[in-house]
């Protein structure tokens, strides 16, 4: 990774990148805050923002844009940040399964971030190209996962837990609304076993799908 960077940039301070991508994989899934990343080092915001934006370009790093039905309003808000890789999160975190069964806050976070670039692989399988958003609006309701392809707008929320209440898919709801006759369905994805509806085109699913689905094509 350092000798990719040095290629880049020709950047100095090669240390601090592991820190600050440890960091990163602790903010996985949340708003991205150059401020909040560059408070603990003795370096300049622009420069973090500098190294961020290289840690994107090597893949370590991805922001997930905002989706809004007005396609300007999507360049003045704020983007999340995923990790490339659960698998190295929990490396740089020091973190294994007993200590993420723990602390249900890390895991939550890594288990969307996994979702995310589980669908983000799948969805490169086909031929009409797709887009990936999160969704956030001004009182805060938010759809961790927002996929536009061509017209159609499809949500996703995922829950690290093994149940599914109706207050779940208040985001989705009101994605829907958003997107008015764009909007295909939207899903709960969660830690538990069966599908179940929860109004129209709306619908709790086992996590396990995603990969077991694949299994079964192959």
């Amino acid at each position: 990774m350092q000798r990719d960077v040095r290629d880049l940039s020709r950047i100095r301070a090669l240390d601090l990148l592991p820190l600050l991508l440890a960091l990163a994989a602790s903010q996985s899934t949340r708003l991205l805050n150059i401020s909040e990343l560059a408070s603990p080092f003795q370096v300049s915001r622009p420069t973090i923002k500098e190294y961020v934006g290289l840690l994107e370009r090597i893949f370590l790093l991805e922001r997930l844009p905002p989706w809004h039905s007005n396609r300007l309003s999507r360049l003045v808000k704020t983007p999340k940040v995923h990790m490339g890789d659960t698998g190295l999160a929990c490396v740089l975190l020091g973190v294994d399964s007993t200590a993420l069964a723990s602390d249900r806050e890390l895991l939550g976070q890594l288990v969307e971030t996994f979702a995310y670039q589980e669908l983000r692989r799948q969805a490169s399988w086909l031929e009409t190209p797709c887009e990936f958003f999160h969704y956030r609006d001004k009182d805060k309701v938010e759809v961790d996962i927002v996929v536009e392809r061509g017209m159609s707008i499809a949500g996703a929320e995922v829950k690290a837990g093994a149940t599914v209440e109706d207050a779940d898919f208040r985001g989705l709801r009101k994605l829907a609304k958003a997107a008015g006759h764009r909007f295909a369905g939207g899903a709960v994805l969660y830690d538990g076993e069966t599908c179940v509806g929860f109004g129209e085109r709306l619908h709790a699913v086992p996590l396990r799908l995603l990969w077991e689905t694949q299994r079964q094509r192959e």
